[in-house]
Parts: C-alpha cells; sequence; structure tokens
C-alpha cells in the first residue's frame, strides 16, 4: 500500500523533542503503525533546537504539579538515556543567587521547593560559599542544586527518532498540516506533502498546537501567545568568569527564569534570555512580522488582560532587547565582572506561551483529550527534560483510549 492510501495506527503532529518521545514509547511493541508529521526539513527545529541545553532539576515547580512530577521523573530517564546512548551531558549543578535581601524570602521558598521535591544535595550558600561554586559570582544568598545538567537536546531527539525509526516508525518532513477533516471512522490530514490518513492523533505541535486543535474540532480553551528568548555568547577570552550555571531569584509572577548564564555541553557559555512578546510564532528575529498571527492575537481578550496586567514587565523587556547596554546591566547582578564587550549576539528562542481567555499564563502542563485525539496545548519547560516521562504518560493515555485494537 503506497504511503499516500495507508491508514496509519496513530499520528503525531511535531518533530521536536516531545513528539519524537512519545513515538519513540508508542513504538516499543511495535504492533502500531505511527508516523510523525514535521512542518520543517529537519527534526527539532523550533523549540528543542533553540533552547539552553539545561537538565533541569524540580527546584521552581510546585509540589504535586505535571511540572514538578514529571521532571523528577524524567530528569533521572534523561541522564540513565543520554548514558546508555553516549550522549555528551554532564550533571554539573547550579547556583540560584538572591542579589538583594529582599529576595531572601523567594530563596528559601525555592529551597523549601527544591526538598518538597525530593532534590538530592541542595544546600543554601552565604555569600563567601557563593564564591566557592562560582568565584565570580556575587549575592547576599544563594542555592547550590546538583542534580541540574546540560546537554545537547537535538542530539537527544535524534536518538528519539532513530530509536522510532529502528522500531517501524515513518516520520514525514516538509509536511506541515493545512487541514484536518473526520471521515468515518478515520481522520483525513492535508498537508503540503500530501494527504495523511489515521485512526488516531496525537497533537505535539508546540507552537502551532491550539490551531491544530481548532482544525481538529476541538476548542482549546487558550491560545498560544510567542515569547522571543533573545542569548548573548560570552566571548571565549571570557569564559572563566562562569564555571558552570548561574540563575537569579525568579519573580514568583510569571514564568519565566530570568536571564542567566548557561556553560554549553560543547565548551561556550550563553547569557540570556530575556522574554519578549515576538510579532511571530515562528519569530527568532527582532523585526520577523506576522498579519496572520497579531491579528488573531488583536481579537483575543485574554492578550488586552495580559497586557493591561504586565504591561511594566513587558516595556523592560523590550528595553532589553533593543538595548545593549541595558541587558548588560541585568547580566551584571549576578556578575559583576562582566562587560558589555564581552557579549557577542547570539541566537533565539521562541516559547510557545499558553494563555487562556482570562490573560492567566498557563504555567503547567495542559492536555486535553478528545474522541481519538491527545492534544498537548502546553508544554513548557522543563518539557525537554521531562520529555521521556512525558512520552510515557501520552502513551499510557493513548492505551486507554484510543482504538488500538
Amino acid at each position: 500500500m503506497s504511503e499516500e492510501t495507508r491508514v496509519y495506527d496513530i499520528a503525531i503532529i511535531g518533530g521536536g523533542i516531545v513528539g519524537l518521545a512519545t513515538a519513540m514509547e508508542m513504538s516499543h511493541t511495535g504492533k502500531m503503525s505511527i508516523i510523525v508529521i514535521e512542518a520543517e526539513d529537519r527534526l527539532a527545529a523550533h523549540q528543542t533546537g533553540n533552547n539552553s541545553g539545561v537538565i533541569h532539576s524540580g527546584l521552581y515547580y510546585k509540589p504535586g504539579s505535571l511540572k514538578a512530577i514529571n521532571c523528577a521523573k524524567g530528569r533521572e530517564l534523561l541522564y540513565e538515556f543520554c548514558q546508555t546512548h553516549d550522549i555528551p551531558h554532564e550533571r554539573c549543578g547550579k547556583i540560584v543567587v538572591a542579589v538583594t535581601e529582599s529576595e531572601i524570602p523567594n530563596l528559601e521558598k525555592l529551597h523549601e521547593r527544591g526538598i518538597a521535591n525530593g532534590l538530592q544535595g541542595i544546600k543554601r550558600l552565604g555569600p563567601e560559599e557563593i564564591k566557592e561554586y562560582e568565584p565570580h559570582a556575587a549575592g547576599v544568598g544563594g542555592l547550590f542544586v546538583p542534580d541540574t545538567g546540560i546537554v545537547d537536546y537535538v542530539k537527544v531527539t535524534e536518538k528519539y527518532a532513530e530509536i522510532f525509526k529502528n522500531n517501524g516508525g515513518v516520520i514525514k518532513l516538509n509536511a506541515r498540516v493545512r487541514r484536518i477533516k473526520k471521515v468515518k471512522k478515520e481522520i483525513l490530514l492535508q498537508t503540503t506533502s500530501g494527504d495523511i490518513v489515521c485512526k488516531n492523533l496525537v497533537n505535539c505541535a508546540g507552537l502551532n498546537s491550539d490551531r491544530i486543535a481548532r482544525m481538529s474540532g476541538v476548542n482549546p480553551g487558550l491560545k498560544i501567545v510567542p515569547f522571543r528568548g533573545e542569548y548573548y555568547e560570552i566571548k571565549k577570552e571570557k569564559h572563566n568568569l562562569v564555571k558552570n550555571l548561574i540563575y537569579p531569584v525568579p519573580d514568583p509572577q510569571f514564568p519565566f527564569l530570568g536571564v542567566h548564564f548557561t556553560r554549553m555541553i560543547d565548551g561556550g557559555v550563553e547569557a540570556g534570555p530575556n522574554a519578549v512578546l515576538a510579532m511571530k510564532r515562528e519569530g527568532y528575529k527582532k523585526y520577523d512580522f506576522s498579519f496572520k498571527d497579531n491579528f488573531e492575537l488583536l481579537f483575543y481578550k485574554g492578550y488586552w488582560i495580559m497586557g493591561f496586567k504586565h504591561w511594566r514587565m513587558g516595556l523592560g523587556e523590550m528595553y532589553r532587547s533593543l538595548n545593549k547596554s541595558a541587558f548588560t546591566r541585568a547580566l551584571q547582578r549576578l556578575l559583576p565582572g562582566i562587560q558589555e564587550e564581552d557579549l557577542k549576539a547570539g541566537g533565539a528562542g521562541v516559547r510557545a506561551q499558553a494563555l487562556e481567555p482570562n490573560g492567566f499564563l498557563v504555567d503547567d502542563f495542559r492536555i486535553k483529550e478528545a474522541s481519538n485525539m491527545v492534544h498537548i496545548l502546553n508544554a513548557p519547560s522543563p518539557a525537554a527534560t521531562a520529555s521521556i516521562n512525558i512520552g510515557k504518560t501520552i502513551a499510557a493515555i493513548a492505551a486507554r483510549n484510543f482504538d488500538l485494537a
């Protein structure tokens, strides 16, 4: 039977790390025909391939939340996976630094959360102890979190894909979904590379997850708002300023961690990201613009509520985006020795942030089940860290709800 007429048991839309982890987990039985459909010409083209490569510990997440549960399990599964498959990684640890006394209460809350989430070896640091871990950092207090690590998530995704294909799975690139139709008991996906027919659908489309849900007749109850995170690279001669990872105490009002320093698995050091509202869902450059994406937001109530509530934060992020000196000053709070001339423009990533009609920024995973469908509508950080466990979770949902006889 040709690919155009073959009916797959499951189609997974999205070739990022969550989509491929799900595909890998579902393919282990070898009893189902599964296809992964990716709009771009390569896997991990968007959120997966443009993040900082951090293996998150689970420090920040509310105990009992999907984030906390998936991160704790997924982190160890990922370390084990990388060890088994010889993927370069390192459990290097990080420090979180409070730079003012006013941040100490939130630092204490982070310490309590870390313990509640089962982190081993986490400990409070005084000003002098901070320098034992990061000699050039400065603060009034800190936390050492040993379970944090670094890895290349593109390589992880590629290994997921390799295992999936070895188990009989199919990956279709350059296949952007344009329309979804239900034809009797089957689902017809009309893509830029032809039609694909399946019995069951898993939506892991990231930046377009809400649109895929609507195409399939499901109301997601939210809209994806793109936030661009811009990075600077630290010049090689100043890599000695950062040993591993240095983070600020985050503002609990926002689902962003603030600008930080990250040593990369390939040896480089990044600084960032900020969190700027992007004018395009796949807008990695400052002046990328989409009429369609902005038109949708202008007529979305939640967008205006969010804007009125957080406009000060938004203006501050935009200012740092356009002004390198302001970005540098934000970094100097953690690392006083860093200078503007030590930084060169790096890459950028776009985060798919789910926004509810009431202006609430969804901070946890959001999964919606429908007849013969599972929609992953919000998979924020630590989705990459937790990808194996998320894949197992989605596979379990599919086994329970899909017609896989």
